[in-house]
């Protein structure tokens, strides 16, 4: 469809039908928007649209509505995101600003994302397989197994019992956990467990080559496992409001597959266009209970892939020079950072904000300004790849009537915020 003038009514009928969720005739078009033409002219248009898919109509005496196809259009091509008011801006701050840790943060971002929507709001918790290794804790349990703790750049905290062979004490258990986390600080999961099986053979022997293989496999588990995200959500009792339950039922049993909205909005978040959202309407889902739904996402936070670019090349050379930092000291956690970041959520709103808590302070430019440089414009073009991967993903699930433009504004602004947000906090925790 390359003709202008019908590109415009696809929007004004999209857009008509979004307000009033009631089917669009040509004399409305005509009246309401500024089309140039005749309303003979724009029910030629209207047919036309029909008869290439964009729309369709429920009754032979109705005007028309969008087809799954017409909102696709319409959000590729016609749909503008426009960035949010100062005054929009400070009240995402006032939400949010209570905050006292990350998770808490999470929740929050939640139940403001459905507000400012009145939709179904997911938030995501970073995902143990896109964050990299702060720390490492090996503890003796018993004489043949240790437990293996791992707190990530993201706040997270995953741990794993292996078992190990004989002849273990706890000082060389010691000893091998500072080296572990020497080499390991700063890199992903699965980059680390490579790297672990790089050093076997040269620095490890009977002792403690099971103790370094345990620590790689418990790496990949941790890496692998779906279930180390958690979703915060929030509205699904405003979608109530708006229409009756049982022609809900479907996407209230979808929203109980976590599994299967973490993959798909996971999947969304990494496949945004150029405006920094991803979006699947309807069947474009893949899931029976999101039929009739629209989902839009966007990531947040940035998984780079320094760490594997770093140790491509590498690992036999820093096998070779391992023995050199043996007994060095193993990095020092933090554990007042680590009780901040995990701290219990009370669900309330009216934390009290101190300098340095929340997101207050010195931040608040840097997070507020991130909305304001975006191309704002739909683009035409694929999808774009870039250079490091979210770790994490802020979305909305609505139906496939959303006001679209609206919600690609809000979610990105969440996303963006929490970017924002957790760019300060490891800019902050390096410092």
């Amino acid at each position: 469809m390359t003709q202008s003038r019908r590109m415009l009514v696809l929007r004004a009928v999209v857009e008509d039908y979004i307000r009033s969720q009631e089917p669009v005739g040509s004399a409305a078009l005509a009246k309401d928007h500024s089309l140039g033409v005749s309303s003979a002219t724009i029910r030629n248009d209207m047919a036309a649209l029909e008869d290439e898919g964009y729309l369709e109509q429920p009754h032979t005496s109705a005007g028309r509505i969008p087809t799954e196809k017409g909102y696709r259009y319409f959000v590729d091509r016609l749909a503008t995101v426009i960035p949010l008011t100062p005054a929009q801006r400070r009240g995402i701050k006032s939400f949010l600003e209570g905050a006292v840790s990350l998770q808490d943060t999470l929740q929050r971002s939640a139940r403001l994302l459905a507000s400012i929507t009145g939709q179904v709001a997911v938030v995501a918790s970073p995902a143990l397989s896109r964050s990299t290794i702060r720390h490492i804790e090996i503890v003796p349990v018993s004489s043949v197994t240790v437990l293996v703790v791992v707190i990530t750049d993201t706040g997270s905290v995953a741990q794993h019992m292996i078992e190990v062979g004989p002849g273990l004490d706890e000082d060389l258990v010691t000893r091998c956990g500072a080296v572990i986390n020497s080499r390991c600080y700063g890199l992903s999961l699965m980059t680390a467990a490579r790297r672990l099986r790089g050093m076997q053979g040269i620095h490890g022997d009977a002792v403690t080559e099971p103790l370094f293989e345990g620590v790689a496999r418990a790496f990949e588990r941790m890496a692998d496992d779906e279930r180390s995200s958690d979703l915060y959500m929030a509205g699904t009792s405003r979608l109530a409001h708006q229409r009756p339950v049982t022609d809900l039922a479907p996407l209230f049993d979808a929203l109980e597959e976590q599994v299967v909205i973490m993959r798909l909005m996971s999947s969304l978040s990494e496949g945004t266009d150029a405006r920094g959202v991803g979006v699947a309407i309807g069947s474009e889902t893949h899931t029976p209970g999101l039929l009739n739904a629209a989902v839009v996402t966007s990531g947040y936070g940035n998984a780079s892939n320094e760490g594997v670019d770093r140790i491509a090349n590498d690992i036999d050379d820093d096998s070779r020079k391992m023995h050199h930092s043996k007994n060095a000291a193993a990095d020092q956690y933090d554990s007042a950072s680590l009780h901040s970041k995990t701290a219990h959520l009370d669900g309330s709103d009216k934390s009290p904000v101190k300098d340095g808590q929340g997101m207050v302070g010195s931040r608040d430019a840097q997070i507020f300004h991130a909305s304001d440089d975006a191309d704002t414009s739909p683009k035409s073009g694929g999808k774009q790849t870039p250079a490091s991967h979210p770790v994490a993903f802020v979305g909305s699930i609505g139906p496939t009537h959303m006001d679209y433009a609206a919600t690609m504004a809000a979610v990105r602004a969440v996303a963006r915020y929490l970017t924002a947000f957790m760019s300060y906090e490891d800019g902050g925790s390096e410092a």
